[in-house]
């Protein structure tokens, strides 16, 4: 189980629990067509945006293999959720994660991201003891695979016309950092 120490502080950022204030703010970003190009969600009414927001809400830790904790993104600077963040226990036998980031695209290219997703690491592999955690992106979606680069991820695959994406085949970038890359990095 892992019930972290709110907030989870970076350089500029604060990472914590999203609150049912942060709703303008979430939905600032999750109405947009353009974070989604390269997720599998789409982007959603104010309503549903609502609804998701309560479940994060209820969510402030991890106690079961499948469970996600997603956290808000917040900058304190600009005092608004700027994105989440989310770390995924995908196995306690083997002690593996998965990452995963997205902001509002006002804030993409000074670094939050790699920010946001450099504490989850942290969290994963030092709060959760994880052995490896991977991150996943389409390849088109060149910022995103540069940041996992930059974080010291390495690319293990590239699977070609994986599945039908939005309408079209689509490829898949699996990186992937273990415990020991990690502390060395």
């Amino acid at each position: 189980m892992l019930k972290p120490d709110y907030p989870l502080k970076t350089a500029r950022l604060l990472l914590r629990p999203f609150e049912p204030g942060d709703l303008d703010d979430f939905y600032a970003y999750r109405s947009r067509p353009d974070v989604f190009r390269y997720l599998y969600d789409e982007s959603v009414t104010r309503e549903e945006c609502a609804e998701l927001l309560t479940k994060l809400v209820a969510d402030s830790e991890l106690r079961s293999e499948g469970q996600r904790l997603a956290l808000a993104v917040h900058l304190p600077e600009a005092d608004r959720v700027i994105g989440s963040a989310f770390l995924k226990w995908r196995s306690v036998k083997d002690r593996q994660g998965e990452i995963g980031y997205s902001l509002h695209p006002d804030f993409q290219g000074r670094g939050y991201a790699s920010e946001a997703a450099g504490k989850m690491l942290e969290l994963g592999f030092d709060g959760l003891g994880l052995h490896r955690i991977v991150a996943e992106c389409d390849p088109r979606n060149e910022p995103s695979w540069r940041l996992m680069e930059r974080l010291g991820m390495r690319r293990e695959a590239h699977f070609r016309e994986l599945e039908v994406f939005k309408g079209e085949w689509g490829d898949l970038f699996v990186y992937a950092m273990l415990a020991e890359e990690h502390r060395n990095h």
